[in-house]
C-alpha cells in the first residue's frame, strides 16, 4: 500500500504562483514515475506533468513554460510549482504513483 499526501494548493489570483508537494510512504520500491493530474468541474482528469525514474518530464501544452515539475527522492515527495496561473488552471492537483492517487488538493485563480 502506498500513501500520497498533497499540499500547497489554495487560491491565488491570475498571475501568481503555487508551489503543490506530494509525499509518499508506504512500500515504494526503489525510483519510480511520479506524476500530477487535474480535475476541473465537469471535466474529464487529465495529466498536467510527470516526470520518470530518469528524471524525463512530461508537460501538458497548455502549462509548458510556466509549470516545473521536480522530485526529491530521498524524500519520496514530488513537487509542482506553478507560475502565471491563469483561471483556466482552476482545478482539484491530484498526485499519482504506481496505481495510487492522493486526496487532492484545490488550486483556484481568481481573475
Amino acid at each position: 500500500q502506498v500513501q500520497l499526501v498533497e499540499s500547497g494548493g489554495g487560491l491565488v489570483q491570475t498571475g501568481g504562483s503555487l508551489r503543490l508537494s506530494c509525499a509518499a510512504s508506504g512500500k515504494i520500491f526503489g525510483i519510480n514515475s511520479r506524476a500530477w493530474y487535474r480535475q476541473a468541474p465537469e471535466k474529464e482528469r487529465e495529466l498536467v506533468a510527470s516526470i520518470s525514474s530518469s528524471g524525463t518530464t512530461y508537460y501538458l501544452d497548455s502549462v509548458k513554460g510556466r509549470f516545473t515539475i521536480s522530485r526529491d527522492n530521498a524524500k519520496n515527495t514530488v513537487y509542482l510549482e506553478m507560475n502565471s496561473l491563469k483561471p483556466e488552471d482552476t482545478a482539484v492537483y491530484y498526485c499519482f504513483l504506481r496505481g495510487f492517487w492522493g486526496q487532492g488538493t484545490q488550486v483556484t485563480v481568481s481573475s
